[in-house]
């Protein structure tokens, strides 16, 4: 894959080390506050009570831990305050920063010729994590893998996931983490054109199995638009066997292939949330193949035509 000399997106966070999961609020946190409350009390009473909730609510606002600066820690940056301009931590992070701009490259010109949103894209940040993270979803681990936040309008990934595709999964070369990342963005196409809160919506109302089943049109969409910015991209960023890998990487992460490495005696479909291996590399080919927005509307075909 041939990413050296794309432009590099300005919306990428680094927040590995600093985003401090769950444990901002723990016991430490906790002894922390009520050592701080009692010392205010006693030096300024009530008045100085009313102070510092004031102050933690401001700091909070600004998107600043107000536990992580009293236990010594830094300022985690806050969605407009991006990180891309730091030092990479991983060897994936220069990567990650040319496939998003990529991304924004090709949606920014099909936002246009498709009249969407105004004929208007507009860019998410990607927030690179490790161990876990706070999001507008809430709490997530590094185990969930990446995902996209539409609270917060958000892709988040630890890059170690990349590193489990091959030792855990097989998945060899450097396309399948371009196309990890080219399927989050197509969530946030998805919430940016109301398709996300359409199928919620539909979700709230149905069934386990038929919410299931909305959400593997929703995933197997996303895959859609993997194939169209690989497609868009062939010119400048695809090489020789590029797509055999990504289609490999579909195959693995199939629910049907998880299934069965969990060691499942039979495959359940009512419990697929993301599509089969056949539905995955069919729906990316897809994109790839036709280059047509309009061809990856899943949610217009039939069932068994997924």
């Amino acid at each position: 894959m041939r990413w050296n000399n794309q432009r590099r997106s300005d919306n990428v966070q680094n927040r590995r080390g600093r985003s401090g999961g769950r444990s901002a609020g723990g016991m430490g946190g906790a002894s922390l506050i009520l050592t701080l409350i009692r010392f205010v009390f006693t030096r300024f009473g009530l008045g100085g009570i009313v102070v510092l909730v004031g102050g933690y609510l401001v700091l909070q606002s600004m998107g600043i831990n107000p536990l992580a600066l009293l236990n010594g820690g830094g300022l985690a940056p806050t969605s407009s305050q991006m990180a891309s301009g730091e030092a990479p931590t991983s060897a994936y992070d220069d990567m990650v920063a040319a496939v998003l701009g990529g991304t924004e490259d090709v949606w920014t010109e099909i936002f246009r010729e498709e009249g969407l949103n105004g004929g208007s894209y507009p860019r998410p940040s990607l927030v690179l994590f490790t161990q876990g993270v706070n999001t507008a979803c809430g709490y997530a681990p590094s185990a969930v893998g990446p995902f996209y936040c539409p609270g917060d309008r958000q892709v988040y990934i630890d890059t170690g996931f990349f590193d489990e595709l091959q030792r855990k999964f097989g998945v060899l070369g450097d396309f399948p983490p371009a196309y990890v990342i080219a399927h989050e963005v197509g969530h946030h196409v998805q919430t940016v054109i109301g398709i996300s809160d359409q199928v919620r919506q539909y979700q709230a109302r149905s069934s386990d199995v038929e919410s299931n089943r909305a959400q593997v049109r929703m995933e197997l969409q996303a895959d859609c638009y993997a194939g169209l910015w690989a497609n868009r991209s062939e010119d400048v960023i695809l090489e020789p066997g590029d797509i055999e890998e990504a289609l490999a990487a579909a195959s693995a992460i199939g629910d049907d292939a998880l299934q069965r490495k969990a060691g499942v005696r039979e495959v359940d479909a009512d419990s697929f949330t993301h599509g089969s291996s056949e539905q995955r590399q069919r729906w990316f080919s897809r994109g790839y193949q036709t280059g047509d927005f309009s061809r990856c509307d899943t949610f217009a075909v039939a069932a068994d035509q997924l």
